[in-house]
């Protein structure tokens, strides 16, 4: 839907066709054997543990290879563009291109051990923080500003309004692609990642609200005198109800990045349902928007039934509201459950983790009805589409269209003259100041904080006098296009550098605090990659916050050094089982054993899934000698080894605990993968003691 969209809107907005067929088509492939090869390799436990970037190396750079061929066609565009000023629309898909680029590069940089498997540059903290800097973002400048971005073209289409306020799509743009980059810390709140960081995310995730509902209400506005038309044009209701649950979402998210609201819908389906509330209402309702007004244009065509389109609406919107409900009741309830304590805060109310999952079961139900409906929705769309287009030929003609003359040297403004401006330099001293005020301490904290508010008064005080002036300023600067980019890209690196480049930078041993994680033996390592590939993280956290409950739960809160070995980190983003940070050394070698096959042998009531298949399959011991060397590589402490010294740590450790489950009454070959998860499993936890001489 966003590379049709923008494919489609932009050929328009610049009265100019796309650059090249060719790329065009490498960019349409391309990306159907991404979708293709993701579908095979993450079934197949091929991940990377990471969210929304799941996605094995050699994928990675096929999506980096396709990002490039969509970039070069956008840009190469605009540069044969007839329209010499860039529209609303254009400035959301320049910032999407180039952030997108950027976030997914860092965020996937890794060191490959084989073809299909890799280890993060980044570890601990460091790729917590910088995962988390991608994940937030990839919801922002993915799923939300080529969106905006559709919608300030295809709405006022539909609407056949102009846009409520050019003004506020200026401030809506700018403020957003700004404050956003910044937010990416509130998934990590309470944790142990250091407070500067989860005051900073809180803080700017507060200050997103703003410009969010901003474009919410340019979007709504302009459908005024349009109201009457909603009754009976489907493409209209999705329009409208998509901003509306964009608005919804937005407000949503910074109510929970406030510490204390995340403290109860962290780990639960609260988020789940707050997600899928701008996946399934703002993305999925703008994309079938769209596709119900592109149809009849571009099949010359009535679409083939109104009716099925409002009825898409309602089974959709039903279902959404099905769904989202659901999550929000179900995460609640987990929230509650989860945190309650008696006697003062000292005993937990329900100390089973299985008394949550029971209570919750009637909502996954109704989240099955409300996800089916909407599913259904979409069959009908298909339905629509099919009929619509059957025996219709597709619109390939060409047009006619007005190119105004090029602008006169002297009305373009120079790289120097575009950059180097008062708005752009007023912008910079007062992140420089403010950045300063939060994160410095004593007098650079005071200092930077007035310097902060004289830049704001100097702002206002130069927008009142020579308020023309800066806006011819922005007219000129929207005629060429290079400027903008380099702008749009210095607005949305800012936040990502100033929170981490000072986290990467810092020395392992000042994370550390009292204590350091005990690296992975080479079993254990084996056992790790295991609880990788069959998903264990998607369930299971490792991060016990720093809260009661939590620590009367699952023990002692993580501490930075815990996880500091940790490629790629397992913090977690949702308990669908209970924490495992601590479960090292608490349960006997069979109780794991029995555990995983089959988890209501042990946990009565378990959702777990049974892994057969562990006690089955011989470990992949060929493959530990190159992980290793990729670890040490990445600072983990591993002396020198020959690849024998390392089969044979592993065939000691693993006939160790092959004599322990023996001597319970289970046997287990040495070699069998369930033998190096349980090393693993018994692993956690583990840490060695610093000291202040070792930390210094």
């Amino acid at each position: 839907m966003m590379f049709a969209g923008i494919y489609y809107s932009t050929q328009r907005l610049v009265k100019a066709r796309l650059a090249s067929d060719f790329l065009s088509a490498l960019h349409f492939w391309g990306w159907q054997a991404i979708i293709v090869a993701a579908a095979i390799t993450l079934p197949l436990g091929f991940s990377r543990s990471k969210e929304y970037a799941e996605l094995i190396w050699p994928i990675n750079i096929a999506v980096a290879f396709i990002w490039v061929v969509f970039a070069v066609n956008f840009f190469w565009t605009l540069a044969r563009r007839r329209e010499p000023s860039l529209y609303v629309a254009i400035w959301f898909y320049i910032a999407t291109i180039v952030t997108v680029a950027m976030l997914y590069i860092v965020n996937h940089l890794s060191i490959p051990t084989s073809l299909l498997h890799s280890y993060p540059v980044f570890g601990g903290v460091q790729d917590a923080l910088v995962q988390w800097w991608y994940g937030h973002n990839a919801v922002a400048f993915f799923l939300t500003t080529p969106i905006l971005g559709i919608m300030y073209y295809f709405l006022p289409k539909a609407a056949e309004r102009p846009v409520y306020s050019y003004r506020l799509s200026v401030i809506h743009f700018w403020s957003l692609v700004f404050i956003y980059i910044w937010a990416g810390p509130h998934h990590l709140l309470n944790t142990s990642l250091p407070d500067w960081l989860q005051t900073l995310g809180m803080t700017f995730s507060l200050m997103l609200w703003a410009p969010s509902w901003g474009g919410m209400l340019n979007g709504l506005l302009t459908l005024r005198g349009a109201w009457h038309k909603l009754r009976t044009d489907p493409v209209l209701k999705f329009f409208a109800a998509a901003v509306t649950f964009y608005g919804m979402a937005t407000f949503e998210g910074p109510l929970l990045s406030i510490k204390s609201v995340n403290g109860l819908a962290h780990y639960t389906d609260w988020i789940i349902g707050h997600v899928h509330a701008g996946a399934l209402g703002w993305n999925g309702f703008m994309a079938a928007g769209m596709i119900y007004w592109l149809l009849p244009k571009l099949w010359n065509k009535p679409l083939y039934s109104q009716s099925l389109a409002n009825l898409h609406f309602w089974t959709g919107l039903v279902g959404i509201l099905l769904y989202v409900a659901a999550m929000w009741v179900s995460g609640i309830t987990q929230g509650l459950m989860l945190n309650a304590t008696t006697e003062g805060g000292t005993v937990l109310a329900y100390p089973n983790f299985l008394d949550t999952l029971n209570a919750i079961r009637p909502m996954m139900l109704m989240r099955v009805i409300g996800g089916g409906l909407y599913l259904v929705g979409w069959l009908v769309l298909a339905y629509n589409l099919w009929r619509t287009i059957r025996g219709a030929q597709t619109v390939n003609g060409s047009i006619e269209v007005y190119a105004e003359k090029p602008a006169a040297a002297d009305t373009r403004l120079g790289f120097a003259g575009s950059v180097f401006n008062a708005p752009v330099l007023l912008s910079v001293f007062l992140t420089g100041f403010a950045t300063l005020w939060m994160l410095g301490e004593n007098l650079v904290s005071v200092a930077g904080l007035v310097g902060a508010l004289l830049t704001v008064v100097a702002g206002y005080a130069l927008l009142y006098s020579r308020g023309k002036v800066w806006q011819g300023w922005y007219e000129r600067l929207l005629l060429n296009a290079l400027p903008f980019t380099v702008l749009t890209f210095v607005a949305v690196a800012a936040g990502g550098l100033i929170q981490i480049v000072p986290t990467v930078m810092v020395q392992k041993a000042a994370n550390m605090e009292d204590r350091v994680q005990v690296p992975y033996t080479p079993l254990e390592l084996a056992g790790r990659d295991l609880y990788v590939r069959e998903g264990c993280y998607t369930c299971h956290s490792q991060m016990i916050r720093t809260m009661v409950p939590d620590v009367l739960r699952y023990g002692d809160y993580s501490r930075l050094g815990e996880s500091i070995y940790d490629y790629p980190f397992q913090w977690g983003s949702r308990r669908a089982g209970p924490d495992l940070a601590r479960v090292g050394g608490k349960y006997p070698d069979v109780w794991h054993l029995r555990h995983m096959e089959d988890p209501r042998s042990i946990s009565v009531g378990s959702n777990m899934p049974s892994y057969p298949w562990l006690s089955e399959r011989n470990l992949d011991v060929a493959s530990l000698p190159a992980k290793i060397n990729v670890q040490r590589t990445l600072g983990v402490p591993y002396g020198p080894l020959t690849p024998q010294q390392i089969f044979d740590q592993v065939n000691e450790q693993a006939k160790g605990i092959a004599k322990n489950l023996r001597d319970a009454g289970a046997y287990v070959a040495p070699e069998k993968e369930i033998i190096a998860l349980i090393a693993y499993l018994q692993k956690l936890g583990q840490f060695e003691p610093v000291t202040p001489a070792a930390a210094n």
